[in-house]
């Protein structure tokens, strides 16, 4: 079996820079911040250089968090009406060389002792991904009662939302439920990796929500992109596996990864809290661009 959806079987080096900047309406006396932009290095890709910069300058201190992803935590301890993040990277991709998936994975499969238990850590409820009997019903309907095999079930379930779903920008925001995205049929490639999420979850299915970019060959030298997010399965005697229900495809060369999660409160690019009276407004600006 295999997707019909045409993808890049070639490796690549990609650039990406990646800004946000916060204009603060009313001055903030001090804030306490942190990024995820870097991009993790696995068996697909590389990061072969990362930079980050931060005005007002600050020391940057790294670690690494829950599920591994790269921090960088700062703090701004003067009084300050704006902050700028620039990330600049450079990621060198790889084709798939893991071969054809393995049959007959039920969720029995997930018993084996080869697989590692934060794996489960996948299968259940998250802060922004719940599984409510609405979400069940409907990976049911896809699928049906029994999970025959834990990557195209998931596989399945990705083509249902993109095919029953819009993609409308300012539809939704980073707080929406599932169940309202469900129920508007509408939204980002956020809510669309939502709600695979949670249907995958619902018939017992690990599913991660992945941050990260997309390069999609088009853009014009000075055109502004965005941010994406997508889905990862994991798949017993193979490891994670990608695919886009945005996009309808699996991951290939042109995606690059920054960070996993269980949903997007675990993987936010750049959040933190200031002190201070005023409000905040977030402008941000991503380029994606191809160097080989």
């Amino acid at each position: 079996m295999s997707l019909t959806t045409p993808g890049i079987q070639e490796g690549m080096t990609l650039k990406v820079v990646h800004l946000t900047r916060f204009l603060y309406h009313g001055e903030v006396l001090e804030s306490h911040n942190e990024a995820r932009l870097c991009p993790i290095s696995d068996p697909l890709q590389r990061c072969a250089s990362f930079d980050l910069k931060v005005t007002p300058a600050v020391k940057i201190i790294t670690r690494r968090d829950f599920f591994l992803n790269r921090v960088d935590y700062f703090d701004v301890m003067e009084p300050h009406d704006a902050l700028e993040v620039e990330s600049t990277a450079v990621i060198e991709t790889r084709a798939e060389m893991r071969g054809s998936i393995p049959e007959g994975l039920t969720l029995k499969s997930l018993d084996s002792r080869d697989v590692d238990v934060s794996v489960f850590e996948y299968q259940v409820e998250s802060q922004l991904i719940q599984t409510p009997m609405e979400v069940m019903d409907e990976a049911i309907r896809v699928i049906g009662e029994t999970v025959s095999h834990l990557w195209w079930d998931a596989v399945a379930i990705g083509r249902h939302v993109h095919a029953t779903f819009a993609y409308v920008p300012g539809a939704t925001d980073s707080r929406t439920p599932v169940t309202e995205a469900l129920a508007a049929r509408r939204g980002v490639c956020q809510d669309f990796a939502n709600v695979m999420i949670a249907m995958c979850r619902s018939r017992g299915i690990p599913a991660r929500y992945v941050s990260g970019y997309f390069y999609n060959g088009k853009t014009a030298a000075d055109e502004i992109e965005a941010s994406h997010a997508w889905v990862e399965v994991f798949v017993p005697g193979y490891g994670w596996k990608g695919f886009d229900p945005t996009h309808d495809r699996e991951v290939d060369p042109r995606y690059i990864k920054l960070a996993v999660g269980r949903d997007y409160a675990d993987v936010r690019p750049v959040g933190g809290r200031f002190l201070g009276k005023g409000t905040q407004d977030m402008v941000v600006e991503v380029r994606v661009r191809r160097m080989a």
